[in-house]
């Protein structure tokens, strides 16, 4: 299996799934705003799309790190500011609702 990934260590082996789980993270979302859409008939994005967004964001921000790609981290580091954001004001907008 090592030789498909093109890695030479069990380490870089393990790392490299770590980043492809944080890529099934980010598919997640997709998949799940693209089914709300499909059930409401309009555009929706749940509020789990950012808790994906979250966990997948952060997931590939620890494989860009272990990789020493500055640009990854760079917009792997934006992109989670921006996720959480969203998340407090949907919780932020739902509390003062109540």
């Amino acid at each position: 299996m090592q030789h498909i990934f093109k890695v030479e260590t069990l380490s870089e082996l393990i790392w490299v799934l770590i980043g492809l789980s944080g890529q099934l993270m980010f598919s997640m979302r997709f998949i799940l705003q693209w089914l709300a859409s499909e059930k409401e008939h309009k555009s929706v994005v749940p509020v789990a799309f950012w808790y994906f967004s979250i966990i997948g964001g952060v997931i590939l921000l620890a494989y860009a790190l272990y990789r020493q790609d500055p640009v990854f981290v760079l917009g792997q580091a934006l992109g989670i500011f921006v996720y959480a954001r969203n998340l407090y004001l949907l919780h932020a907008e739902r509390h003062n609702a109540a």
